[in-house]
């Protein structure tokens, strides 16, 4: 039979008994959450300082205190900072790949990529900055592709000295395929490498549901590009401060290659190939 009255009501854990608990669990990277006061339902992005950062699948940030009012699947967790030991079971570089502990930076080597402005510098060290450090590939840009030529022969690339270049808007009929066409050409050919992405810049190359999109607008040719952009999205750019404002903005939206796509990564991917080879 069941006594009901042998037991201790006092003993210890009693005030315990019959209470729900509620799991912990690791704010590890791209685990999707809900936060139950406000609906809002994304993927973790980063920890810091006890908050977590979401990012829902149109691209919108959100920020949060780590703790209780979380849901995974419609069960309730307390949402803590990962362990050292989960960070480093998932460490790996911007671009995906398996990064190197305490690893220095490699001394530089001759061999160079170039990209025609900051943007693509900036975007390029964010995604793949610490690849480039390993590898010892120094990025410069070089100001737009018109004077690629006059580049090169200063720069005289050997088999040890290579050169990739990424070029924007590299389409059939355009004047960056001209160019590109006239290095095949030219005395440096097997030391250089140029390719592009069909973009028209290098914002397009963010995927446009990061900044709330569906997809980058159309602007007319008689509209400078980023300034139709801007005007887009309802972001200041009467002066050259608002486009530079208007590209952190966007960068800041760009964590790691998921962000980007597909036609810049091979693209990169295929330059740092190019200028590593022994």
């Amino acid at each position: 039979m069941d006594d009901r009255y042998s037991a201790d009501v006092l003993s210890p854990g009693w005030r315990a008994a019959g209470r729900r608990v509620i799991p912990t669990q690791e704010a590890t990277r791209d685990l999707v959450v809900e936060e139950v006061a406000t609906g809002f339902c994304g993927a973790v992005m980063s920890v810091d300082k006890k908050i977590v950062t979401l990012e829902d699948r149109h691209g919108k940030l959100r920020l949060f205190p780590l703790g209780s009012g979380f849901l995974i699947d419609g069960r309730a967790v307390t949402l803590v900072a990962p362990t050292m030991a989960a960070a480093l079971g998932r460490v790996r570089t911007a671009s995906g790949s398996t990064a190197v502990p305490n690893a220095r930076a490699r001394v530089a080597r001759a061999s160079r990529i170039f990209v025609e402005g900051r943007h693509d510098a900036e975007l390029v060290e964010k995604v793949w900055g610490a690849d480039l450090r390993v590898e010892g590939v120094v990025v410069e840009y070089i100001e737009g592709v018109d004077n690629l030529d006059d580049i090169l022969r200063e720069f005289r690339p050997a088999p040890d000295r290579r050169v990739g270049v990424l070029v924007d808007h590299l389409v059939p009929g355009s004047k960056e395929s001209r160019i590109a066409e006239a290095v095949a050409r030219g005395p440096f050919a097997a030391n250089v490498l140029v390719v592009g992405h069909p973009f028209v810049d290098v914002w397009q190359s963010v995927k446009p549901a990061r900044v709330g999109l569906q997809a980058w607008p159309e602007v007319p040719r008689s509209i400078e590009w980023k300034h139709g952009i801007c005007d887009a999205l309802g972001w200041p750019h009467e002066e050259q401060a608002d486009i530079a404002r208007a590209w952190q903005r966007i960068l800041g939206r760009v964590h790691t290659f998921a962000d980007l796509e597909p036609q810049l990564l091979g693209r990169v991917e295929h330059l740092i190939d190019f200028v590593t080879a022994e």
